[in-house]
């Protein structure tokens, strides 16, 4: 075996690893892959015999890559883009870090999202993490451990019986169970939503279990894409069909049942918003 298969051979061990970081650094499937082959590449470019720790110099490299196209996101114009990736990708993507995961990770600024997934998801040490974002140690830590409180929050501080409602509400939507919606729905429930959300025509202003029970299960398909989140303390979901905020639904429990429900869509709405995990999750 030659020095390139040697390298080649090396460089393999490793992509598994590799492609875990940069997907939960990116929240896709492809742009993770085209990260750990640049990386390749650039490792063809150098004297592998010089490099002490291959598996970290591959980390850093992959990292920063990641870290630009993080960037690169934040210079575009807010526009509603087209997922990346294709169906079967983004659902391995999803049951691999969780929609919920890459809903919260995606709100992260770039800096906070990798230093926050190379500790505390990879356990790469702040010593290496600082050169990657450009900070020394202690700003490196600082970093993490301000996109740490943000992923987790403070805690549901509205209780179990404030979620069981939502996700009954969640699954209903889902099914497109007319009676399950009817179930959860109090009778004289209000649904608001910004027009971004709603078919032309629909209105912005919605009353009564009947009207808003067949709305949802009409318009509902986009509920399969829901998950849980907290704002500001409060449960509400979020719908990300490709790990990015699309919609919020903001939701009103009275005894047991949905009261009334907010639909966010408007882009300015949805970038101003906290968002963080309604448990334990972990990147």
């Amino acid at each position: 075996m030659d020095g390139r298969e040697e390298l080649a051979v090396r460089f393999e061990a490793e992509r598994g690893r590799l492609g875990a970081v940069a997907r939960r650094m990116l929240g896709s499937t492809v742009e993770a892959e085209d990260a750990v082959q640049e990386a390749w590449l650039r490792l063809e470019r150098v004297d592998a015999a010089e490099l002490e720790n291959l598996p970290g110099w591959l980390t850093t490299v992959v990292s920063r890559l990641c870290l630009d196209v993080l960037r690169g996101r934040r210079t575009e114009p807010v526009v509603v883009e087209e997922a990346v990736d294709g169906p079967e990708a983004e659902a391995e993507l999803v049951e691999e870090v969780g929609r919920a995961m890459l809903v919260v990770l995606d709100r992260l600024g770039p800096a906070e999202r990798v230093a926050f997934v190379l500790h505390d998801g990879f356990a790469v040490p702040f010593e290496q993490i600082g050169p990657v974002v450009g900070r020394n140690t202690a700003a490196a830590k600082k970093l993490a451990s301000r996109a740490r409180q943000r992923v987790r929050g403070t805690g549901e501080a509205t209780g179990a019986a404030r979620r069981e409602v939502v996700e009954a509400f969640l699954a209903a939507a889902r099914g497109g169970d007319l009676d399950a919606l009817l179930a959860v729905l109090a009778p004289e429930v209000v649904r608001r939503a910004d027009p971004a959300a709603l078919p032309a025509g629909r209105p912005v202003l919605l009353r009564g279990a009947g009207a808003v029970a067949r709305e949802t299960r009409v318009i509902g398909r986009r509920a399969r894409f829901a998950v849980p989140v907290l704002v500001d303390g409060e449960l509400c979901a979020a719908i990300a069909p490709d790990g990015r905020l699309r919609l919020l639904l903001r939701f009103e429990v009275a005894d047991g049942r949905v009261a009334g429900f907010e639909v966010v869509a408007d882009p300015a709405r949805l970038a101003a918003l906290e968002l963080s995990l309604p448990g334990r999750d972990t990147p």
